[in-house]
């Protein structure tokens, strides 16, 4: 690289004053979330990205030749890992997919050696958990407690408003993305493009350690089958789970491959470790391929895998080897949030979460 990435150190690192308080009243309303839905539904779902729409077997391969600065952590050597997949979208609460929200991806990698991080002592798998855009909607941890607070709030209800909402905001989108804008935060609150959820490319959107360096991480569909699904409209009024559908009818009869890519930090003040709003300039530092993963065809939905997969695992940033380890005040206080949703929900199902170490 013509400009060396930043190396990491514990000091890139900087919790804010009462971020202990954070932590703990960002899990609390998580854990209502979930406790709400319990209620309504007598089964425990996740209290954030709760609605999956497919559930997928992979493989992982890491790229030959890297260089010093790629190859680092899982990436130090070529090799293969086997992969699960979770697409989801980002709500506590299953929705029709009519109300049209951002969409969420969790990758878990299986067989991963290394010493590890806290809390997943004795486990094999590295997790990546991503987002289809490049910036969290809330730059620290405490920013995200007050609009959490507020999603919070109408979990479970008038889910014939939210759907007439997601309508008018979508229309404000497309609007702005003619004139060639964009918001997230009207695609936050409903107002997402109506589109095949396999043709999104999805971010980390906050930082992780990357070895020696600091990066984030990003997942771009490359196969034909799948870049054509890029924008591709996807009519989904009326069909509940149409975006499950629309997964589910593509692994029929297609593979689908994907580039994971890393965006390596080269300037602390461009490209900050607590500000997770921000998206790091592509100019100064681009996504560079690191590894492939491939889908052969399939059942996305399987009960088998909605058993093993949906109901018996977890997916955290924290599930993974040290040299991964989640940076900024956005990762650190899920450690918390997600250990806990996950003992809610093994608890009540009568399922504890479990991690695998072979991929069937």
């Amino acid at each position: 690289m013509s400009v060396q990435p930043v190396r990491y150190s514990p000091d890139v690192e900087t919790p804010e004053a009462d971020e202990a308080e954070t932590n703990r009243q960002l899990t609390k309303t998580l854990l209502k979330i979930s406790e709400i839905t319990w209620k309504d539904s007598g089964h425990a779902i996740r209290s954030v990205h709760a609605k999956a729409h497919g559930l997928l077997n992979a493989e992982l391969v890491i790229a030959e030749g890297l260089p010093p600065e790629l190859a680092q952590g899982l990436f130090a050597k070529p090799g293969r890992y086997p992969v699960l997949m979770r697409f989801s979208t980002i709500p506590g609460d299953i929705l029709d997919d009519s109300v049209s929200v951002p969409r969420g991806l969790g990758i878990k990698i299986v067989g991963v050696e290394g010493d590890r991080l806290p809390g997943s002592e004795g486990d094999t798998t590295q997790d990546f958990l991503m987002v289809n855009g490049p910036a969290f909607a809330a730059p620290t941890a405490k920013a995200f407690l007050g609009n959490l607070k507020l999603l919070a709030g109408t979990t479970d209800k008038a889910e014939g408003l939210k759907k007439v909402l997601s309508a008018v905001l979508r229309g404000a989108e497309a609007a702005l993305e003619a004139v060639g804008g964009e918001s997230g935060t009207l695609k936050a609150l409903g107002g997402h493009p109506e589109t095949h959820i396999l043709g999104e490319t999805f971010y980390s959107q906050a930082p992780l350690r990357y070895g020696d360096y600091i990066a984030k991480i990003s997942l771009a569909p490359v196969s034909p089958e799948l870049t054509v699904l890029h924008k591709a409209h996807l009519n989904v009024n009326g069909v509940p789970d149409g975006l499950r559908e629309a997964v589910k009818a593509f692994f029929a009869a297609n593979s689908g491959v994907w580039e994971l890519r890393a965006q390596l930090c080269t300037d602390l003040e461009k490209m900050p470790v607590e500000d997770s709003s921000k998206a790091w300039p592509e100019q100064e530092s681009p996504y560079v391929t690191v590894g492939t993963i491939t889908a052969a065809p399939q059942d996305s939905w399987s009960a088998a895998n909605v058993k093993a997969i949906d109901d018996g695992m977890s997916f955290s940033p924290w599930h993974g080897i040290a040299a991964h380890q989640p940076l900024g005040s956005i990762m650190r206080v899920r450690k918390q949030a997600y250990q806990n949703s996950a003992v809610f929900r093994g608890s009540h199902n009568g399922c504890p979460m479990h991690e695998p170490r072979r991929a069937d």
